[in-house]
């Protein structure tokens, strides 16, 4: 298989999985009842936009990824199919979350999110670090300071999520307010790196 087939059967997932969050996002009621329905219904915005956002940096990132890599083997179309699991599945959770914010479900619903996190996480760290294994999938022409610094940073995440999936046996609001915090790190940090790697060019 391409390459480039691979990336449009992968943006097609992302897509459709950060549609999917909107779907079940609502608000019963009619008249007058709008207003208050529409305020009750904060946490169903909430959840969708840390979703959305998520898939987001899942997609930026296997797009950054993608960018230095030359061609593909079964190996990596397999890791990336593990990839896209967990992203066409995080709907799920989110609706779980939405649903369940205000009574004792959430602490189930959060640990699944979590544990959809930590896996999506995994499987990228797998699926990058397969290719870069003696640069066996990357691009003659990628540095390799590049390369050296997608495999410091990819693994970052797979711990992080683990580690906030854990405190939600605890708190399962204080786990939403982690991965919030990872998010809003990677909006304002990680887009430079992306512009600064896409440009760096060393041997």
């Amino acid at each position: 298989m391409s390459k480039s087939r691979l990336e449009t059967f992968a943006d097609g997932v992302f897509a459709i999985a950060a549609t999917l969050l909107i779907i079940r996002v609502s608000a019963d009621a009619s008249g007058r009842a709008l207003g208050g329905a529409l305020t009750h219904a904060w946490p169903q915005y909430a959840a969708y936009a840390l979703s959305f956002s998520m898939i987001g940096t899942w997609w930026l990132n296997h797009h950054a990824y993608m960018e230095v890599i030359d061609h593909v083997d079964r190996t990596f179309l397999f890791l990336n199919l593990s990839l896209l699991v967990f992203v066409a599945f995080l709907p799920f959770p989110t609706h779980l979350i939405a649903e369940h914010f205000h009574d004792a479900g959430l602490r189930a619903a959060v640990i699944v999110y979590g544990i959809t996190q930590t896996g999506a996480a995994l499987s990228m760290g797998l699926l990058w670090s397969h290719a870069a294994k003696g640069r066996r999938l990357i691009s003659p022409g990628v540095g390799q300071r590049i390369v050296a610094r997608h495999t410091r940073d990819v693994w970052v995440g797979t711990p992080y999520c683990a580690a906030a999936t854990l405190v939600a046996l605890w708190s399962p609001y204080a786990t939403l307010v982690i991965i919030a915090v990872a998010e809003v790190f990677y909006i304002f940090g990680g887009t430079f790196f992306l512009r600064r790697s896409a440009t760096e060019s060393v041997v």
